[in-house]
């Protein structure tokens, strides 16, 4: 029979406090190390001194959490969550603010099951189940009684705090320059960055809305009865970033399709309102703008659809993304479950963008007057960007084939990603096609805006979700591109030569949608702001 070893409770927990400020810190150290590196002058008493904080920051938060019954399972949880979040900050560069940890919440399995790959699991079984595992074998040694114990952890406190004030005396200007100059620091700190955020999404998750706001509701929609019905084709797509875009000056051909068409206008400077589609879809629908918008209240809040269905026209939202983030809950609805779609289409947890063209006919011919159909795409949704296309559509090659991405060249990356986007031009060309179709019986226009950006390996970022206020560009910088049928544009006395000017010369952004949809539909009210309509200026 194996003999359990046997630990004093606050050895134990000095090893956990070194375990985390060592190895659940990489990346904090590996920033740190970047820093220190383009300083000048920097006290060696410095840098011996920041673990020595650290692990002492660590032992006072810690040690409240060293009682009997609560020792084990609660820093068995913590390893296993810690080691999560660091290999996603390691790998991806992710910063786990409250912004990223809604995205978690709202995530969903297959959306998940993507990130699986052997060197995640590797990871997780030697930092997250292996610590766990042996801190359930070990015995604990807690003092005779509950007061020896109090005292004990309030001198391991109070010697924690000493020794942080100590430092803080010493090398305080030091601590000052440096935190003062790279104020995300204190944010990255593992296990206090997540466990903040996760409460802060909590609170504000259990906290009243308030009373459901109505917007608009004074609209009305003018209707020429001489012109024909509408068809809008909106379509929102997903982690597309205007960089690879070649209508937007890419050298690569990920616009191969919809260059044809004399028609379509592509916007060069359009930002996101913000960098995760929790924030950005729920965002783009809502008056909100990027500055003031609260994904609570835009929960709780009509929209530019609401609007719309109210005002006479036919709503449809067909989503392929794994959901609307609450923007089509009072619309007409159809969800793409790869259970229940065609398999050809489909690949493991999700389906190609293809499979939301079926079936358009009957949703157009089920009545003859206005519609708008949203299509939201899962476009090029990572990191399993393999995933997103046909095998036909594997167009730029050698590809990224797995999820783990930071493991590929950044040729194979940056190929796998442009034929997500020249996919997504397929299938915009052949919504056009669609349209044009229908130009005869309508007046015809498609609008495609991406939800957020992505980094590909652009100094160590990996994905998207970064806090707006730091994102890089590649992040924020999304593609726009109009497509408008002559008929549409003869009705709505649009100037396409003053809106590819704009294109050009004009930064917009998702707050800018609100309005111009109001604004293309003719809908008058009082929320409708033309300074906002991108449109307006070129009728």
């Amino acid at each position: 029979m194996i003999k359990k070893i046997s630990i004093n409770f606050l050895f134990l927990m000095l090893m956990i406090d070194v375990v985390f400020a060592t190895l659940f810190n990489i990346p904090v150290w590996m920033h740190l190390f970047n820093i220190i590196n383009n300083l000048d002058g920097v006290k060696l008493g410095f840098i011996i001194s920041l673990p020595v904080f650290l692990i002492s920051a660590l032992n006072f938060v810690f040690t409240p959490f060293s009682f009997r019954y609560i020792f084990k399972p609660f820093f068995c949880i913590l390893f296993i969550c810690s080691s999560i979040v660091t290999y996603a900050t390691m790998k991806y560069g992710v910063q786990f603010d409250k912004t990223m940890m809604q995205n978690i919440f709202e995530t969903n399995a297959g959306e998940m099951t993507s990130y699986f790959n052997m060197s995640v699991v590797l990871w997780f079984l030697f930092t997250g189940i292996l610590p766990c595992g042996l801190l359930l074998l070990v015995n604990i040694r807690y003092p005779e009684t509950w007061i020896k114990g109090i005292i004990y952890r309030l001198i391991s406190m109070f010697a924690s705090l000493l020794i942080i004030f100590a430092i803080a005396f010493f090398f305080y200007k030091d601590y000052a320059s440096v935190g003062r100059n790279n104020s995300s620091l204190n944010k990255e700190i593992i296990p206090t960055n997540y466990i903040y955020s996760g409460f802060k999404y909590v609170r504000d998750f259990f906290v009243s809305p308030g009373e459901f706001r109505q917007t608009g509701t004074d609209a009305s929609r003018t209707i020429n009865e001489k012109q024909k019905p509408v068809i809008m084709f909106l379509v929102v797509g997903e982690t597309a970033r205007s960089q690879n875009y070649a209508l937007n000056g890419y050298s690569r051909g990920t616009n191969d399709f919809t260059k044809k068409y004399n028609e379509l206008i592509s916007f060069h400077n359009v930002q996101s309102c913000g960098t995760s589609t929790a924030i950005s879809v729920p965002c783009m629908f809502s008056d909100m703008k990027r500055k003031e918008f609260n994904s609570r209240k835009a929960v709780n809040s009509e929209n530019v659809l609401d609007i719309l269905y109210r005002t006479g026209v036919n709503l449809l939202w067909i989503e392929n993304d794994g959901g609307c983030k609450g923007v089509c809950k009072r619309i007409p609805t159809i969800n793409i479950e790869p259970s229940n779609s065609d398999n050809t289409l489909c690949k493991k947890n999700s389906c190609y963008d293809e499979v939301m063209l079926k079936n358009i006919d009957e949703y157009i011919n089920n009545n003859s007057e206005d519609k708008l159909i949203v299509f939201h795409l899962m476009g090029s949704h990572g990191p399993t960007y393999y995933l997103r296309y046909p095998e036909p559509h594997k167009y730029f090659k050698p590809t990224c084939d797995r999820s783990d991405i930071e493991n590929c060249t950044h040729e194979q990356l940056i190929n796998t990603y442009d034929n997500t986007i020249r996919y997504t031009d397929y299938i915009i060309s052949k919504l056009i096609d669609k349209l044009i179709e229908y130009k005869d019986e309508y007046d015809t226009v498609l609008l495609y805006v991406s939800d957020h950006g992505e980094s590909l390996g652009e100094n160590g970022l990996y994905l998207h979700g970064t806090p707006y206020n730091v994102a890089p560009a590649e992040q924020t910088h999304v593609p726009l591109i109009t497509w408008m049928s002559p008929g549409f544009v003869s009705s709505k006395k649009i100037d396409l030569n003053c809106l590819s000017e704009h294109a050009l010369n004009r930064t917009v952004s998702h707050d800018n949608i609100f309005s111009s949809l109001l604004g293309l539909w003719n809908v008058n009210t009082s929320v409708y702001n033309k300074e906002d309509d991108i449109i307006s200026s070129c009728r």
